[in-house]
C-alpha cells in the first residue's frame, strides 16, 4: 500500500500548515503502526524518539522533544501502487 506523509510547524500544540513538506512510501497490506512510522521518518530523515496517536483515519507522529514543533501526519495514498 501506498502512503502520503506530510511534515509541517505547530502553532499552540496544533497543525499550522505555514509550511510543509510531502513524502510518500510504501509497505506491505496489514502492517502495523510501528512499521508506518518508521517507514515515514525514514522517508523525511527524521531521527530520534516520537510518540504516535493513531486518529482513525491517519497518525499523528511528533517528537518527544515538546520544544521541536512540528508534527507529522501519515495518511493512505488513494493512488495506485
Amino acid at each position: 500500500m501506498k502512503y502520503i506523509c506530510e511534515v509541517t510547524d505547530t502553532f499552540g500544540g496544533e497543525a499550522n500548515y505555514s509550511w510543509v513538506r510531502r513524502g510518500e512510501f510504501v509497505v506491505p497490506e496489514l502492517c502495523t503502526n510501528s512499521l508506518l512510522v518508521r517507514r515515514a521518518k525514514k522517508a523525511m530523515g527524521w531521527t530520534g524518539r516520537t510518540y504516535a496517536v493513531d486518529l482513525g483515519d491517519y497518525l499523528m507522529v511528533a517528537p518527544e522533544r515538546a520544544s521541536a514543533c512540528v508534527v507529522m501526519h501519515i495518511y493512505v495514498s488513494h493512488e495506485e501502487v
